[in-house]
């Protein structure tokens, strides 16, 4: 079990660690990658050394969040953990940190207290928002990649602002980072988040509604992303992070599933609601977790029986 400490805790354990490795979750977001490589920027500050290490690469298009500088090559002396609610996601990387996290930041309700450490908001938008009030609290100046990785951390795990998690806080921090930094282009952040894609992804998108199967009387839909259907097509499977928000387009739709195809009959499981749903309890069933409104889990089988699974668990929860 964690130590549960507050934000002045926090702070004064940042300002005390040395040498620090900062972990983030595999197939990494905007959240992650713009808490890890803040925090990094903040610990630089600090005159202490860090680096941030995931078990995937960084996508391209949020190189722009990393620093110009090459990462140091240090043993660690701290173990940090930033908008990872399980060790599990660190991927191949939890067999050498797990049990070492010396503190966790975190925004997941379902956090598995890991760490030594624990600094936990299930209501704040992102760990990033959270993040922002603990490097206010140690009174650091902060600097433009700073508030680049803050506000992109906001906008990707709040869908641009439009997500229930976003707060009073989340625009009244992200109105602060616009006025301190006001030539950072947030709308240019915004486009490459949200409106640019790459053919493969537009292909992916097509076939996906295309296909969309629905159920519960149209209360829930479901898409499919097979390796079939990525080889068929020519897609790349990087290009399909985001289609978890696409089964909550139709009309009248209160639950979204979205299952990814991995190895020997896995899958990724991703799971949105828009209002009365708790996907974070459905997902914690099947080992999972995350979010009231997102949540995500991994189950193996075959697909007709994983759809049944999943199709009885969402009727319980909209009828309950």
């Amino acid at each position: 079990m964690s130590n549960l400490i507050d934000i002045p805790a926090v702070a004064g354990f940042l300002k005390n660690c040395e040498d620090a490795y900062i972990l983030i979750h595999i197939n990494p977001d905007g959240d992650c990658i713009g808490s890890g490589y803040s925090l990094q920027a903040v610990l630089k500050l600090l005159g202490k050394r860090s680096k941030v290490i995931c078990a995937d690469p960084i996508p391209e298009r949020f190189h722009f969040l990393l620093p110009e500088e090459p990462e140091e090559d240090f043993p660690a002396k701290y173990i940090i953990s930033v908008d990872c609610a399980d060790e599990t996601r660190f991927g191949e990387l939890e067999e050498t940190y797990a049990g070492k996290v010396q503190l966790c930041v975190d925004h997941h309700i379902s956090n598995r207290y890991y760490a030594e450490n624990l600094y936990v908001e299930p209501d704040a938008s992102s760990a990033c928002e959270v993040l922002y009030k603990i490097y206010r609290e140690l009174g650091v100046k902060f600097t433009p990649q700073i508030a680049k990785c803050l506000y992109t951390g906001m906008a990707t795990d709040t869908g641009c602002f439009k997500f229930s998690c976003t707060g009073a806080d989340t625009h009244l921090f992200v109105s602060e980072l616009m006025r301190e930094f006001p030539e950072i282009r947030y709308d240019l952040i915004n486009r490459a988040m949200f409106d640019v894609k790459s053919p493969s992804r537009i292909r992916a998108e097509m076939i996906m509604l295309s296909q969309m199967e629905y159920h519960l009387d149209g209360k829930c839909t479901l898409i499919w992303e097979t390796k079939a259907i990525c080889e068929e097509n020519h897609i790349n499977p990087k290009d399909t992070e985001g289609l978890t928000s696409l089964p909550l387009q139709p009309d009248g739709v209160e639950v979204g599933i979205t299952l990814r195809e991995q190895d020997d009959d896995w899958y990724r499981i991703s799971l949105r609601s828009t209002d009365r749903v708790n996907v974070s309890e459905i997902c914690e069933r099947f080992g999972g977790g995350g979010h009231v409104r997102a949540a995500g889990c991994k189950l193996q089988g075959k697909p007709e029986q994983i759809r049944e699974i999943l199709l009885n668990a969402v009727a319980e929860a909209l009828a309950s």
